[in-house]
């Protein structure tokens, strides 16, 4: 790790700084309890029904569940609920258009038969673990490793501040959790994100790594800041021959202001990525209204330009958990439609919102690669809760082309769904059978792509050929590294939580205790979830103190020094990194 002086880089003086200028605030429209009760009365109640809808949330004060209304005013969605406090609304979605559009791509389906607990009632999300209601799989387990981290970020879930206990599950507790997600029914967990805290913290992080593989996930994913790997190339290497197959960075900017916690550290996670030959990358954004909302283009067309070793930007929109007063919500909230009408406004177009699909359109997809090659693994969420696009670069003629550009994504999604369905009723297909059946398909295929649009210099077409006619994770993973993934996923707070969406949430946590919990549920009723389970299973800080004798608690934080910053500011490899690099969208034209 660098040498380093100062203080541990909280990024409340960055935040103060970016935040000093407010660009626009979020209103909130008025509702009486009148108005509320007579709109509910007359709202749709099955999921994916026309707005107003009534759904169930969460009162922030006595975190009873109660009815909720989801409706339009002013060409936005918003969420209403009457609590003891009064009435609550906040933003729900900022584009009712967009909201309808992906709601046709809902998926009504349950893909979850098996359960860790049993169902109580109705009391969805305060008895969860999964329980039989749940619908969706588990598509992303999350495992936390520890919540000790080498950072104090002001708007982290969560952390271990001095004094608290340290939460750091045994090898055995791990692998139980692995295999626990493995034994869902009728599809068992294929892809795991170790996470924290800080897990390259860890010493024993290598063992564990190997251990998912050893335990049959394909997809390994490290979620980190990166700040060790920085300064640690052969750690890189290691997590690389270990089988992890993504770092999932945390990249909030494009200046040392909104991307505080790692801006000088990423040139060297880059060179000592690329020197590793991977992981591939995804960058996270926290997005945050008003904070770096006005970077997002920036930060694809940044994404674009180290391409070899990013595979994809995911961006977060903030969820505003704990208590936030009503001012801060409408300062920061921003939703999915929200970041996107910025990405297509700051790119100039070039990526704009008819670009975005919703998460379930992948479940769509996923039921003809379950007809075609028996593989099961579905993306069935609620259509609010994410979006995502594949962005090409034509190095040739300098731009970037969205793949819905050059490719009928709807009539391409419903021919393999018609498709599916004939192949269900259909025996078991033979070999020469499918791979007739798979010309087939692909001659079809030419008929929803349009040569004229598609990027210069990349042989798409054979790319997606290759996926569906092998249809497994390596020929999924070669057409990854010829395009940029662009997704976003909202997870949710006290403030805009609908139960409808937890129902269906496909990424989840394991506990030691055995259970399963969704993402919305473990971090926003850390009561019940997170910090309950974390603290039965944690070591007093004398405990952990007493068991690692040389440990030092600030020796975990990272210090970064003024000598450290001058040195990289001044580098070759940081104007190589941010500098010198092509603007794909316009970004510095007036």
């Amino acid at each position: 790790m660098a040498e380093s002086i100062g203080e541990i880089p909280s990024g409340e003086k960055e935040f103060a700084e970016s935040t000093k200028r407010i660009r626009d605030i979020v209103e909130f429209p008025e509702i009486s309890e009148e108005e509320f009760y007579e709109l509910l009365k007359k709202a749709s109640r099955t999921y994916g029904g026309d707005l107003p809808h009534r759904t169930y949330s969460l009162c922030p004060e006595t975190r009873r569940v109660v009815p909720a209304l989801v409706w339009e005013k002013d060409g936005k969605v918003w969420i209403t609920k009457k609590c003891p406090e009064g009435m609550i609304t906040d933003l729900y979605y900022e584009d009712v258009e967009q909201y309808y559009r992906f709601k046709r791509w809902k998926w009504d389906e349950k893909e979850l038969f098996s359960a860790n607990v049993p169902n109580t009632g109705v009391n969805c999300p305060l008895d969860c673990g999964l329980c039989p209601r749940h619908r969706s799989h588990t598509s992303l387990l999350n495992i936390v490793l520890t919540n000790r981290c080498n950072l104090s970020c002001w708007y982290c879930f969560f952390y271990a501040r001095e004094g608290q206990p340290i939460y750091e599950p045994t090898l055995e507790q791990i692998r139980m959790m692995l295999r626990n997600a493995k034994k869902e029914h009728p599809i068992g967990a294929n892809a795991v994100q170790f996470t924290g805290g800080e897990p390259t913290l860890r010493e024993d992080l290598i063992e564990i790594l190997k251990m998912a593989k050893e335990e049959g996930y394909d997809h390994v994913q490290l979620n980190t800041d990166g700040i060790k790997l920085a300064f640690d190339p052969e750690l890189v290497k290691k997590i690389r021959e270990a089988g992890t197959n993504t770092l999932y960075l945390s990249y909030d900017g494009m200046t040392p202001q909104t991307n505080w916690k790692n801006h000088w550290e990423i040139p060297l996670i880059f060179e000592n990525v690329r020197k590793a030959g991977g992981p591939g990358i995804v960058l996270v954004p926290t997005t945050i209204r008003n904070v770096n909302d006005h970077e997002l283009g920036a930060i694809i067309n940044f994404g674009l330009n180290h391409l070899d070793i990013v595979r994809g930007v995911n961006f977060q929109p903030i969820s505003q958990v704990g208590r936030v007063p009503k001012k801060e919500r409408q300062r920061f909230r921003i939703t999915i439609p929200g970041a996107i009408k910025r990405i297509e406004e700051q790119t100039n177009g070039a990526i704009a919102k008819e670009d975005w699909y919703p998460i379930p359109i992948a479940g769509h997809i996923a039921r003809f690669f379950e007809a075609f090659t028996g593989s099961r693994y579905y993306m069935t969420s609620h259509f609010a809760c994410g979006a995502a696009t594949y962005v090409f670069l034509d190095r040739e003629n300098k731009r970037v082309v969205p793949i819905p550009r050059f490719l009928d994504v709807e009539g391409f999604v419903e021919y393999l769904e018609s498709r599916a369905e004939e192949i269900e009723q259909w025996k078991k297909l033979g070999k020469l059978q499918k791979l007739k059946l798979g010309a087939e398909i692909f001659m079809k295929f030419k008929s929803f792509y349009d040569d004229k649009y598609a990027p210069k210099g990349v042989k798409v077409l054979d790319l997606i050929k290759n996926a569906f006619m092998h249809g497994n994770y390596d020929a999924l993973g070669k057409f990854h590294q010829n395009a940029l993934f662009v997704g976003m996923m909202h997870f949710m707070d006290e403030y805009n939580y609908d139960v409808e969406r937890v129902e269906r949430c496909v990424i989840h946590y394991a506990m030691p205790d055995g259970r399963i919990v969704p993402f919305c549920t473990f971090n926003v009723i850390p009561e019940l979830y997170r910090d309950k389970v974390q603290a039965q299973f944690s070591y007093t800080w004398e405990e952990w103190k007493a068991l690692h004798p040389d440990w030092d608690y600030k020796k975990d934080k990272y210090f970064r020094s003024k000598e450290f910053v001058e040195k990289m500011r001044n580098s070759e490899l940081y104007r190589r990194t941010y500098i010198d690099i092509e603007d794909y969208f316009g970004l510095n034209k007036e």
